[in-house]
């Protein structure tokens, strides 16, 4: 048993002495030329060619899926605020009557709930477009 645990040991030790330069000389080399693959690879020239915009003004995959994040959350925000609205004139049509008032009153709590719940994704999902992007 003892003897199998070194062998494997020294099996695992070859592998790792193997290996680690590979490991350790990956970064420096890639750390040593500074390539940037939409210049190098003429990505840039063919989006010129193309008529699209490059550099600094283009917009990245980030910017793209921030403004989508914002659009849907503002869009699900103005749904729950209908839903508030509704629920209130559902409340103030209720005459006196229990069940209206308590279906209203369900219809305006969930609704504030969800608006919450939306408002405090909109304001997590601004803060890591802004902190990442």
């Amino acid at each position: 048993m003892k003897n199998l645990f070194i062998k494997k040991f020294i099996g695992f030790l070859a592998l790792f002495f193997i290996l680690a330069p590979v490991f350790i000389s990956t970064p420096l080399a890639l750390a040593q030329g500074s390539y940037d693959f939409n210049k190098d690879s003429g990505l840039d020239q063919s989006a010129d060619t193309g008529g699209f915009t490059t550099g600094s003004d283009a917009a990245t995959v980030d910017s793209i899926v921030g403004r989508i994040i914002a659009v849907v959350l503002s869009m699900l925000g103005v749904v729950f605020m209908g839903f508030v609205i509704y629920g209130g004139i559902v409340w103030m049509t209720a005459d006196g009557n229990e069940e209206k008032v308590k279906t209203a009153n369900k219809i305006v709590m969930n609704s504030l709930f969800g608006l919450i719940i939306i408002l405090s994704a909109y304001v997590l999902s601004s803060f890591l477009i802004k902190f990442f992007g």
